[in-house]
């Protein structure tokens, strides 16, 4: 008599995802390994690139995405990129897409791409704190 073929249990790797969150009107973007195992070399390559902090800091080129050699799981790197109003009125691409590569412990390598649409957040009523005024009141 044969026995049944037991269930096939998932083996733990790294899940590597970019993920773009609106919080009181202000937009992030983070880097997170959801996965079950630690993440080596770890690549972000943004279609189209984007800017924020008011539009001097290129976000796509930081460090944080050109490389990162170690990403234990759920290991997550925030970013504060602008306030949502202000990144869509300096006309910055709502649609990027995000190409993540990494390899596992073995030297298996992964490859995750993600496609966002930024719009979603502009129907979603959002609390926007005051931004400082550039000239004191009387």
């Amino acid at each position: 008599m044969t026995e049944p073929a037991s269930p096939r249990v998932p083996l733990a790797r790294p899940d590597v995802i970019v993920d773009f969150d609106v919080r009181e009107g202000l937009l992030f973007v983070s880097l997170k390994n959801i996965g079950d195992a630690s993440a080596y070399e770890v690549t972000t390559r943004f279609d189209p690139g984007f800017m924020g902090l008011d539009g001097r800091k290129d976000i796509a080129g930081m460090n944080v995405f050109r490389r990162v050699e170690f990403m234990p799981p759920g290991k997550e790197f925030v970013q504060f990129v602008d306030p949502l109003c202000l990144y869509v009125n300096r006309h910055e691409p709502m649609r990027l897409t995000a190409t993540m590569t990494y390899r596992d412990r073995s030297g298996d390598e992964y490859r995750e791409v993600i496609s966002h649409d930024l719009r979603v957040y502009l129907d979603l009523g959002h609390l926007v704190a005051p931004l400082p005024s550039s000239t004191p009141e009387p």
